[in-house]
């Protein structure tokens, strides 16, 4: 199974898509943390990714698709994967679609998280996350609170901010979001694949629940 997790920068993609990952035992991977885990690198990749992921912009398609691709390849990737963060143009969910095709595979769901942008920013500037690359939980100072002020309540681990969530980098992410990845939602809607769940953050409604209520529709369309 294929899951692509929609949505604007800090909507909530990546908290939704791991606890997914662990209910229908699928792999979770992030584009973004993908393309920080080449920044950390020296050389002329991490060089190039890191230039782009400082201010804000999206990583070129060339370049993402290529270090997707070669990701999917792996074997931990075998039987699905939830993708989250990628594809960010729809010129990347075609590039998708042909290359899951040549393996006799598709895209199963397109889940689409709608929440405003003030709630958008507000969330990423309050953002931590922790310092270990292995464990990598988010945590939030206004909703998500660590046990412990600045420790991850999962490993012990320092929490730190991303020097890219800044209101100036944020706003510069939903520029971006409004001008390629929000056309997304439309290409998988015409396939019928869309999924759209909208929140806010005064609502009772948790990430848990936003997980289950997709598990739920997943069970629903599978029959």
């Amino acid at each position: 199974m294929y899951i692509v997790m929609l949505g604007k920068p800090g909507s909530g993609k990546g908290t939704v898509g791991k606890m997914l990952s662990e209910s229908l035992g699928i792999v979770h991977i992030s584009s973004g943390e993908l393309f920080r885990s080449y920044s950390k690198k020296t050389g002329k990749i991490g060089e190039e990714i890191d230039s782009y992921i400082v201010k804000g912009n999206l990583v070129p398609d060339n370049l993402t698709i290529e270090l997707l691709e070669k990701r999917l390849l792996e074997t931990d990737c075998k039987n699905g994967a939830i993708l989250d963060g990628f594809p960010r143009t729809v010129l990347q969910a075609q590039t998708l679609d042909t290359f899951l095709q040549k393996q006799g595979k598709k895209i199963n769901i397109a889940v689409e998280l709608d929440l405003a942008d003030q709630e958008i920013i507000s969330r990423i500037v309050k953002r931590r996350v922790c310092s270990n690359m292995d464990c990598g939980e988010v945590y939030n100072l206004e909703f998500k609170k660590p046990k412990v002020e600045g420790i991850c309540d999962k490993c012990g681990s320092k929490l730190i901010q991303r020097e890219d969530d800044t209101i100036e980098t944020v706003q510069q992410r939903l520029k971006n979001y409004y001008e390629t990845s929000a056309k997304l939602a439309e290409y998988y809607k015409k396939q019928d694949l869309l999924y759209t769940v909208k929140f806010n953050l005064q609502s009772n409604k948790t990430s848990k629940d936003i997980a289950q209520e997709i598990k739920e529709y997943l069970n629903k369309e599978m029959l």
